[in-house]
C-alpha cells in the first residue's frame, strides 16, 4: 500500500460509479483495545461483500486522515481515518488507515467481484 493521493484515489472511485459493485468496509480498534493501558472501549464494525451501487463518491482531508463517501440512492457508505491504498491485480481498490503503531483501524475495499 501507498500514502492516499487523493486525486489518484478520487478517479480510481470514479471507475465503481454506477456500477453493481461489492464493498467490504471494517473498523476496529480490535483486541488491542483493552491492552497496553488504553482506557478506550473495544469497537467494531465488519461488513464484506455488500453488493452496492453508488452515484457519487467523494474523498476529503489530509495526509493521514483521509474520508470517502459512496452516495447510494438510499444513504450513504462512509469510512474516515483512511491513510493508504491500493489498486490490485483483480482491480480491487483497497483503501485502509492504521494506528500509530501500524495496527489496522478502518479498511473499505470495492471490487467488482466479490473478496475471496
Amino acid at each position: 500500500m501507498k500514502p492516499i493521493e487523493r486525486k489518484e484515489v478520487k478517479q480510481l472511485l470514479t471507475n465503481y460509479k454506477d456500477k453493481d459493485i461489492f464493498v467490504h468496509l471494517e473498523t476496529t480498534n480490535g483486541a488491542y483495545a483493552s491492552h497496553f493501558g488504553n482506557q478506550g472501549v473495544n469497537v467494531g464494525a465488519y461488513i464484506r461483500n455488500a453488493k452496492v451501487k453508488f452515484i457519487e463518491a467523494d474523498i476529503k482531508g489530509e495526509i493521514g486522515a483521509f474520508r470517502v463517501g459512496l452516495k447510494l440512492e438510499t444513504g450513504w457508505v462512509y469510512a474516515e481515518g483512511l491513510s493508504d491504498y491500493e489498486l490490485t491485480e483483480d482491480e480491487e481498490l483497497l483503501l485502509a488507515g492504521h494506528d500509530a503503531d501500524g495496527r489496522l483501524t478502518v479498511a473499505l475495499q470495492l471490487s467488482e467481484q466479490p473478496f475471496k
